[in-house]
């Protein structure tokens, strides 16, 4: 007959202490895995949003900044880029938007669009085609003064990203009105 004691043992200490270093290994070595999954510092600041300052950017003139990697065009609106726009029956472009609907309320001299062609995803150039807007040379798409697109192969108006005005002369790329704290 066997007695067992109550008393821990030598050996029940051993199994104790072994356990207890792998599992200590083990969570040292999840650590650095479960760490190295989150992205880096680079591609959060990639993704950030960005605030422009729209003082320097004369009436007429256009001019591109990169959110995401992506180009953006701001475009500071005449009167007659914005008249133009206004007076076309929208309803018969290829992809109907009004004009209003593609800017902020208030802030109509300012248009904000990707420029990206929305057919292949080439950069269209400023100020060109028969429209006064945007043209792609690659496949021939032409864009209005408000990025709707008016001839071409293109299907889609240039997108616009989520932004908001921080005053009259600052906007923030990244966060719409939505967005807001």
């Amino acid at each position: 007959m066997t007695a067992t004691s109550a008393e821990p043992t030598r050996r029940d200490f051993l199994y104790i202490a072994t356990g207890a270093v792998g599992a200590i290994g083990a969570a040292a070595t999840l650590v650095p895995l479960v760490a190295q999954m989150n992205p880096d510092a680079s591609t959060i600041a990639a993704g950030a949003p960005v605030e422009i300052d729209l003082s320097p950017i004369t009436e007429g003139q256009i001019v591109k900044v990169f959110w995401r990697s992506k180009p953006i065009f701001i475009f500071h609106r005449a009167k007659k880029d914005i008249d133009a726009a206004r007076n076309l029956d929208w309803h018969t472009l290829p992809d109907p938007e009004s004009d209003a609907a593609r800017v902020k309320k208030g802030h109509d001299q300012w248009l904000v669009v990707i420029g990206i062609c929305t057919h292949l995803g080439c950069i269209p150039l400023a100020h060109q085609g028969n429209y006064d807007g945007w043209f792609c040379p690659c496949h021939g798409s032409q864009y209005d003064s408000s990025g709707r697109i008016r001839q071409g192969p293109a299907p889609k108006n240039l997108y616009l990203p989520p932004y908001r005005f921080l005053a009259d002369s600052k906007i923030r790329i990244g966060e719409d009105e939505t967005s807001k704290a």
